[in-house]
């Protein structure tokens, strides 16, 4: 039984340090590895897991190891591949934290000079390539775009994803005209400033670790879509609230994140560190990486029988588009600086943008990010 355990363990240790690519390129390799060689599960069984977790917030990756752990072994099986597979991307990005933090920006600066641009491109692109597989119709390309406003206008995140469920169950239930005027409604709120505050910081001051832990826990909660969806919710509510913790490290967390085998999400790591230290890091990454343990350890069946019930679906979708416009304004607003920089940052920001859509290879963010900053470092 013990030699069990270790062998997941060790499986999903072993997948966790070749974890280069994304989601994507980790499920291939996981599906080649587990399904098609070795068996683990039926490939019908893989693929409704994977449409599953897809559907839920939190790294789809992450979710299938803890998922194919519990399937072997139980949930302490499940447990196990979870944390092997997260495990060397942790190591690795609390070492650059430290590392980082002791060195500091000033010695950095060169190389993370020219990371900024290839970050902008690889949120650019990320913003574009998810609204791509969420905004799939008109209704929620329009509810895509009312996120995006309200947004803007400084709503509540989570009533602003909330409302955007709400209008596209509305319209698959035939109810647009009621999905319209809620949409106005919002909008003129929104105006107002009344719901403009920020829930999680409201239960919990700013530079508190219990704060630190809410947000991980909200990007955790909030990633429908992918890794990078969480990205905003982490911005707004670490960078700027944490003495460690300003826009130039925010980036440089992404930056250091995309070239090492881990989730992207684990760059909340970092943050956590820079935030707080050795146990803002940790406090953070248990936050994230916990809904994915307990959707899956605790939840699975449940949710597979939930999801079923087709209107929820219309629901999670309309939160999946509201999520995407969150995302275009992240997006722009790491564009705006770039366009306002040298031209030699906006050149490698053009070339980091145009490699990240013509190549196709699982290393095409490392290769990205290492070449803009040697370039600049060279320049």
């Amino acid at each position: 039984m013990k030699n069990k355990y270790l062998n997941i363990f060790l499986t999903f240790l072993k997948f966790g340090f070749l974890a280069f690519g994304g989601p994507v390129a980790q499920i291939n390799m996981i599906r080649e590895k587990l399904i098609k060689a070795e068996k683990w599960v039926d490939q019908k069984r893989f693929n409704r897991a994977l449409s599953l977790y897809q559907v839920l917030p939190g790294p789809e990756a992450h979710e299938m190891c803890v998922y194919l752990g519990m399937v072997k072994a139980g949930r302490f099986g499940g447990f196990l591949a979870g944390l092997g597979f997260m495990l060397p991307g942790f190591t690795f990005i609390m070492l650059l934290a430290y590392f980082y933090n002791q060195l500091g920006p000033a010695v950095l600066l060169p190389l993370f000079l020219g990371a900024k641009p290839a970050v902008a491109a690889l949120i650019v692109r990320a913003s574009h390539k998810i609204s791509e597989h969420i905004l799939i119709n008109k209704e929620l390309i329009l509810i895509g775009v009312l996120s995006f406003i309200l947004t803007w206008l400084g709503l509540n995140f989570l009533v602003n994803i909330l409302i955007c469920g709400l209008c596209y169950y509305l319209c698959i239930k035939k109810n647009k005209n009621l999905a319209i005027f809620v949409a106005l409604l919002s909008i003129l709120i929104a105006t107002t400033g009344y719901l403009n505050i920020e829930v999680f910081q409201y239960f919990s001051p700013p530079e508190s670790e219990v704060g630190l832990f809410l947000q991980g826990l909200k990007a955790g909660l909030l990633s429908f879509g992918g890794a990078y969806t969480a990205l905003p919710f982490l911005k707004s509510g670490i960078v700027g609230h944490y003495e460690g913790v300003d826009e130039d490290v925010f980036f440089d967390g992404i930056a250091l994140t995309g070239v090492i085998p881990a989730p992207l999400l684990m760059f909340g790591t970092f943050l956590g560190y820079m935030a707080k230290g050795l146990s803002g890091g940790l406090l953070i990454t248990i936050a994230i990486f916990l809904p994915a343990f307990l959707f899956t350890l605790l939840g699975h069946k449940y949710f597979e029988r939930i999801l079923k019930h087709k209107p929820l679906h219309a629901f999670l979708d309309g939160v999946s588009a509201g999520v995407a416009g969150i995302l275009a304004i992240t997006a722009i607003e790491f564009l705006i600086p770039i366009l306002n920089s040298s031209l030699l940052i906006m050149a490698l920001f053009a070339l980091s943008l145009a490699a990240l859509y013509l190549l196709k290879t699982k290393f095409s963010v490392l290769i990205v990010i290492v070449a803009s900053a040697l370039v600049s470092y060279l320049f």
